[in-house]
């Protein structure tokens, strides 16, 4: 308690210039913690006053020029009291002590009411509540500190939940004498509309695969470099015995995506992933998802196949995993990557750009070549979702999905 509240303190005199500091301190830790900032910042010379939610008065709020919130910490299970939300809400400038009073750390949902805070300060490790929607807007700016907790303690933990990042996957290498089949061989199922499987395809051979084909019922026109076609029934290629990794999905059409899907389940042994047309053949249906490997819904997608949002977004990605035996990858500006094992990272770098017509195909394609060459279900959709922020970032405002493909490269050098 003495080390997170020096850190609060420390930190506050590190972003703001002294100012009037009015410290709402709750019964718990977290009060704890604001009593410990509080007194640093008067050792410093700061005019300091501190108050427990019950002593506290709006004009007090009014009086400070900045309010640090260490009334509740990131375990609050029940909702805040309109008194705490009319002092939180009145405040000016606000600094939350490991999460705004209201959110909620284990899933980001506000308890009623929550305040917007300038900055959070937290200690050891992130909450879930720091990372999902909408805590993760509340929290504004977070910093992370050290207070002496051993790295040792999540061993006794052994947690199932992390941020998404380069720390949990490991890109394939490739061999000084490898050939083009041992990088992998995606075939994306391709339909009338083949905008769709090909943005799948052009990300697949960035990403690595080494042969990659769109299987279409006719000719495209003006096809990419690169990029085969073939247009045998589904059984045929199925007896190609390098074909092991498939996308289905994209651009395909429901009728035609069912039928396949049921095609590919039939096989054991391949990779499919399974995204957009795919998923909405399986309406109500999430046992016609056994075998494939890894889905990748938008939440209308999740919705018509498990069914409305009843808990909160990682308690349902995990549910859906659970029931479907795929790696889920429930997409959105906080996308979560559950396992059925119960795994699950949260992912926090996709830029807000990257919201726009065909960048979920791309990351269908993408997962699928990280599959091709090798990397568990669980990996490939930890990196591909990663690698697709980091893209994005790469190439900024003003984004479409076909820039995405030619930044993968550059996302792929970059990694720590």
């Amino acid at each position: 308690m003495e080390a997170a509240g020096r850190a609060v303190a420390r930190t506050i005199m590190q972003r703001y210039a002294p100012c009037r500091v009015l410290v709402l301190a709750g019964p718990g830790n977290n009060g704890g913690d604001g009593r410990v900032a509080a007194r640093y910042l008067a050792q410093a010379g700061w005019p300091v006053r501190l108050e427990t939610p019950d002593t506290a008065t709006q004009a007090r709020v009014e009086w400070a020029q900045l309010v640090v919130d260490a009334i509740f910490g990131a375990g609050l299970s029940r909702d805040v009291s309109a008194h705490v939300a009319a002092l939180l809400g009145a405040a000016r400038r606000l600094v939350a002590v490991d999460v705004p009073s209201g959110v909620d750390g284990a899933t980001g949902k506000v308890r009623f009411f929550a305040p917007q805070a300038e900055l959070t300060v937290t200690f050891f490790r992130k909450k879930p509540g720091h990372l999902l929607y909408p805590g993760r807007e509340l929290c504004g700016e977070i910093v992370l500190r050290d207070i002496g907790i051993r790295d040792a303690v999540l061993d006794d933990i052994q947690p199932l939940t992390w941020e998404n990042g380069p720390h949990l996957f490991t890109l394939p290498p490739r061999a000084a004498t490898g050939h083009k089949y041992a990088s992998g061989n995606v075939t994306v199922l391709c339909g009338d509309m083949p905008g769709a499987a090909r943005l799948a395809a052009q990300a697949a051979r960035r990403a690595g695969a080494g042969m990659v084909t769109l299987a279409a019922p006719t000719p495209l026109p003006l096809p990419e470099p690169g990029i085969l076609q073939r247009h045998e029934p589904l059984e045929d290629l199925l007896g190609d015995s390098r074909r092991l990794t498939w996308v289905v999905g994209p651009g395909l059409g429901v009728a035609r995506a069912a039928a396949a899907l049921a095609g590919l389940r039939a096989k054991p042994g391949l990779r499919i992933v399974a995204d957009a047309d795919a998923l909405t053949a399986c309406a109500d249906a999430p046992e016609y998802l056994a075998g494939v490997s890894v889905i990748t819904p938008h939440a209308a997608e999740f919705a018509r196949v498990f069914g409305g949002m009843m808990d909160d977004k990682l308690t349902e990605a995990r549910r859906a995993a659970r029931v479907s035996g795929a790696v889920v990858v429930l997409k959105g500006a906080d996308s979560v990557i559950a396992a059925p094992d119960g795994r699950a990272a949260i992912n926090a770098n996709a830029p807000p750009w990257l919201a726009t017509g065909g960048t979920g195909d791309v990351l269908a394609g993408l997962i699928a070549a990280l599959l091709a060459q090798g990397m568990a279900p669980f990996e490939a959709a930890c990196a591909g979702v990663w690698l697709h922020g980091a893209a994005a970032k790469a190439v900024g405002p003003g984004l479409i999905a076909e820039d995405l493909p030619d930044a993968l490269p550059k996302a792929m050098n970059h990694l720590p």
